[in-house]
């Protein structure tokens, strides 16, 4: 795909998330690795909902700034994503409502931040890690990501957001967006006791797709806040 469509492509989805409601304000960030390793990045302090094609921050390969706006203050979050996915093409932050409300309830595992509630979430985000608070823009969010070696292309940051890779910007706009909707569903359904994916189901589900999930050990989603971590 030629960078002009990359760009229009980005613009496309980036309105679509904002039209939904999805990040408000000049809230999020997406960012598209290139071949030549540098990245198209959306710029700071822009709305998803009101973006330029022409005025989309493109850096190369070492981060500097290439043509365009200054980039978000959210480089070194991509950056960590793109280094420890080395597949991974795009990078998808939001501050969408229900994941930032999930990434906020004492009992989540930092493991496995959602249980295996559908098969969708499986396939295209979890599972998801948790990761501690850090002021937007710190370096300490980057080395955090790197923490977690490359296990998981779905990451919430606690009280911020969802941070998403995968192989191309499409990929990576729906992955977010089901972690958003299973979110959603967790909170609906906290302590309401729900029917999660039995392991047998998951294991079924890990062969038939070839999915790679890490190990995570054993956990708790009991939902009633019982179980807390750190």
């Amino acid at each position: 795909m030629s960078h002009a469509a990359l760009r229009e492509e980005i613009c496309r989805f980036a309105r679509s998330l904002f039209e939904r409601g999805l990040t408000p304000g000049s809230s999020g960030n997406i960012s598209v690795r290139l071949d030549d390793g540098g990245w198209l990045v959306t710029p700071t302090n822009a709305s998803l909902g009101f973006l330029d094609p022409a005025r989309l921050s493109r850096l190369d390969a070492a981060g500097r700034l290439l043509s365009g706006d200054a980039p978000t203050k959210e480089i070194p979050l991509h950056g960590a994503l793109y280094e420890t996915h080395s597949a991974a093409r795009a990078v998808v932050h939001l501050h969408s409502t229900h994941s930032v409300a999930l990434s906020m309830l004492p009992e989540i595992d930092p493991r496995a931040a959602l249980p295996p509630m559908t098969p969708y979430y499986l396939m295209r985000a979890g599972p998801t890690a948790l990761v501690p608070y850090h002021r937007p823009g710190d370096p300490a969010v980057a080395d955090a990501i790197r923490g977690l070696a490359g296990r998981y292309a779905s990451v919430l940051l606690a009280n911020h957001g969802p941070v998403v890779a995968g192989k191309d910007l499409e990929a990576a706009v729906f992955a977010t967006e089901e972690l958003e909707e299973t979110a959603k569903l967790y909170l609906l359904l906290r302590g309401l006791n729900p029917r999660y994916l039995t392991p047998a189901q998951v294991a079924d589900l890990n062969s038939h797709f070839g999915l790679e999930p890490p190990d995570i050990g054993e956990h708790d989603h009991n939902g009633d806040g019982d179980k807390q971590h750190a």
